[in-house]
């Protein structure tokens, strides 16, 4: 497949090029600075993501666009929501996001401890991280491509295990955190799974 890797230079990035190259697809990197990539990577710097004949061209030959760009803390957010919606103007068919789990309601199953407890103290801690990404995963729904947003808990930089589960429309329950490696496994499985597209989806250890 031919892939656009949005945030190819952060640290779950890092997990999609790789993954996407060993397994033999061809990788195109938009960055808004150079950086140090694999050789193998064809680079494309935009600067500003309001050039949206840049960034169409980025992805015109692309199977599909997968962003690892999201908020590091609260105090980056928001970048997401514009971000996405800029790539969104360049009219990806195929896009693949990460947003987060306190995004959408707890699953039914999950602990009471959890549901009552850690969830709400989370989401209020870090509110304008999960309201920039509520706004993004709004702008996928308004759009018309055909997209899926992950959504996992804490992310680790533990190795890919691919032991991780995923829940298609909701959370994962009872699991707390997932490595980067694993989220950006979940994520280029996806591009396989119909049952994924246009759909929230959980992904935990």
């Amino acid at each position: 497949m031919k892939l656009t890797i949005f945030g190819a230079s952060g640290r779950t990035g890092a997990h999609l090029v790789h993954q996407a190259l060993d397994r033999g697809d061809e990788v195109t990197a938009v960055l808004r600075r150079p950086a140090d990539l694999d050789p193998r990577v064809a680079v494309r710097v935009v600067p500003d993501f309001s050039d949206t004949a840049a960034l169409s061209a980025a992805i015109a030959d692309s199977d599909a666009v997968l962003s690892a760009i999201g908020p590091h803390s609260r105090k980056d957010a928001p970048v997401a929501a514009p971000a996405t919606r800029k790539i969104l103007a360049a009219a990806p068919h195929r896009f693949v996001v990460i947003s987060a789990a306190p995004v959408g309601p707890p699953a039914v199953d999950d602990s009471l401890l959890s549901r009552r407890v850690a969830l709400p103290i989370v989401s209020r801690v870090l509110r304008p991280v999960y309201d920039d990404l509520r706004e993004m995963e709004e702008a996928l729904a308004a759009s018309d491509a055909v997209w899926t947003a992950f959504r996992p808990p804490l992310l680790t930089n533990g190795k890919a295990t691919g032991t991780y589960q995923t829940r298609v429309g909701g959370s994962v329950p009872r699991s707390f955190s997932v490595s980067r490696a694993d989220l950006a496994a979940a994520m280029i499985a996806s591009l396989g799974r119909p049952e994924t597209e246009r759909q929230a989806v959980g992904v935990a250890a």
